[in-house]
């Protein structure tokens, strides 16, 4: 969350929304700034970093107009799907109705759609993936765009590259 840091800046003016539970590490602006600087591996993989948010905030708004509720909710249930290490996680519909820009009764459509062809499992915030080849056939094409880059700017080959000095 240092974008704003990274870039010279001293605030944003947005807020933090932890998708699921789990463990989180925090560092006080001024700490992040001294280390910005005095490790170039670290301001690299930052760079990265920034690079592969703005490219996935440009292919959400982009898939947001062109792509079907059930489609994009795919594309966000692989996307939390890829970060975390288990096929089950807690996930609100609320929240999730939040990041897609939809009214929760549109997630719960979708959820149940997804839920019926038995691709997830659905109950009180609670997700569990089943058939993640199935999502992501689901899914529109936003989902594998966003992960190749994803995965080619912060992927472990890419981390591995900047860590040797070969960026």
């Amino acid at each position: 969350m240092g974008l704003p840091l990274l870039f010279g800046d001293d605030r944003a003016p947005t807020s933090v929304y932890v998708q699921v539970p789990g463990a989180g590490l925090r560092l006080e602006a001024a700490l992040f700034k001294i280390e910005l600087a005095r490790s170039a591996s670290m301001r690299a993989v930052m760079l990265r970093y920034a690079h592969a948010f703005f490219n996935q905030v440009a292919q959400s708004a982009a898939c947001n107009h062109f792509h079907s509720l059930e489609q994009r909710c795919c594309r966000w249930l692989l996307m939390t799907h890829d970060r975390i290490d288990s096929d089950e996680f807690l996930l609100t519909q609320e929240f999730l109705a939040m990041m897609l820009g939809v009214q929760r009764t549109g997630v719960t459509a979708a959820a149940g759609a997804l839920q019926r062809a038995g691709l997830i499992r659905y109950k009180r915030g609670n997700v569990t993936i089943i058939d993640r080849r199935g999502l992501i056939r689901r899914s529109c094409e936003c989902y594998g765009v966003s992960k190749k880059e994803f995965d080619r700017l912060l992927g472990e080959r890419a981390i591995r590259k900047v860590r040797s000095g070969g960026m």
